[in-house]
């Protein structure tokens, strides 16, 4: 059976998956895309040959909309996901579930065992280097883990980034990756500001997240949104008696001039291109009764959004160490 997606949001990250699901996802169609600005969703719709909206919630009730992937505004998310709840549809949601622990914690409460139709757009479960690194964690290829390290960079950030919502957006996908390679939850976290970058205004950049888990495991998290040099992503695991990290992927090795080089991408988009290829096949492939693989659930989303608000009070109390609830 061949699912009718309906896409929410066509800016840069609804845009991508649209073409995505058109290009290299099987048994999935790409039915309706609806922006509020519908001048955008019709340029992505004429792409692909389908219908465009400015209406979100007709989207979701459009009969011929099997299923439905957010990625519109993080302030829309928790609206959008009850209203694809209430229609009995499934849903993925770009990361975050909402924009705050009590609007997620709420969101959840409402919709109770219908959680099960919300996935979470957490992609880098579905990379292959996590994906390897996770299997060296379980086979305790270094030994034991004892430090865990997780590097993310990009050119700029985005106009009117906080503090707090380069926690909330950014810092969000550690939230979830840490604990999941680990297969432990985070227990306690500490917010910490170097000296800020000339290269950011009027907000913390870079930061540097302290996550302590279960397991004892601590984890050092860099966020730097205006490192200016290129996207890079990097995380390492360091054990009793080794050490495993990522190998940022790439295609092309320079010689030229004396020098040996690569080059980064410009955002996100080129690092996880396949990431976000296999994450959507699985969600497509979980419809129809197939294996959903590492897919994120709603309730992963709400305990990310936990450490994110535990991150954020730590962040107003100069940096002090703080206890993530348990919920």
């Amino acid at each position: 059976m061949v699912q009718r997606v309906g896409i929410i949001g066509t800016g840069i990250m609804g845009a991508d998956h649209a073409a995505t699901l058109h290009r290299f996802v099987s048994g999935a169609d790409v039915e309706l895309l609806a922006d509020v600005e519908l001048t955008r969703a019709e340029s992505a719709a004429s792409r692909l040959g389908c219908r465009a909206t400015e209406d979100p919630h007709g989207l979701i009730a459009d009969p011929r909309v099997d299923a439905v992937i957010i990625a519109s505004h993080d302030s829309t998310h928790a609206e959008f996901v009850r209203a694809c709840v209430v229609a009995g549809k499934p849903v993925l949601c770009e990361k975050p579930l909402a924009p705050s622990l009590a609007e997620a914690a709420g969101l959840l409460d409402e919709i109770g065992d219908a959680a099960n139709l919300v996935a979470l757009g957490f992609m880098r479960r579905f990379d292959p280097g996590y994906t390897d690194l996770k299997a060296a964690v379980a086979e305790r290829t270094m030994g034991d883990p004892v430090l865990l390290h997780s590097i993310g960079r990009g050119v700029s950030s985005a106009p009117g980034s906080t503090s707090e919502s380069s926690v909330t957006n950014s810092a969000i996908h550690d939230f979830d990756i840490v604990p999941w390679l680990l297969a432990s939850p985070i227990v306690e976290v500490s917010w910490q500001q170097p000296r800020r970058s000339s290269q950011a205004e009027g907000f913390a950049d870079p930061q540097l997240i302290l996550l302590r888990t279960a397991d004892g495991v601590l984890s050092t998290v860099e966020i730097f949104l205006n490192a200016r040099y290129g996207y890079d992503v990097r995380c390492e695991v360091v054990g009793e008696t080794g050490a495993a990290s990522l190998v940022e992927p790439t295609r092309l090795l320079s010689d030229t001039a004396l020098r040996r080089s690569v080059s980064y991408p410009a955002d996100w988009r080129p690092r996880f291109a396949h990431a976000y290829r296999l994450e959507l096949q699985a969600w497509v492939d979980s419809l129809s009764g197939g294996e959903a693989g590492p897919l994120a659930t709603a309730r992963d989303g709400l305990l990310a959004s936990n450490v994110a608000d535990a991150v954020i009070t730590s962040m107003h109390r100069d940096g002090a160490w703080t206890a993530v609830p348990e919920i």
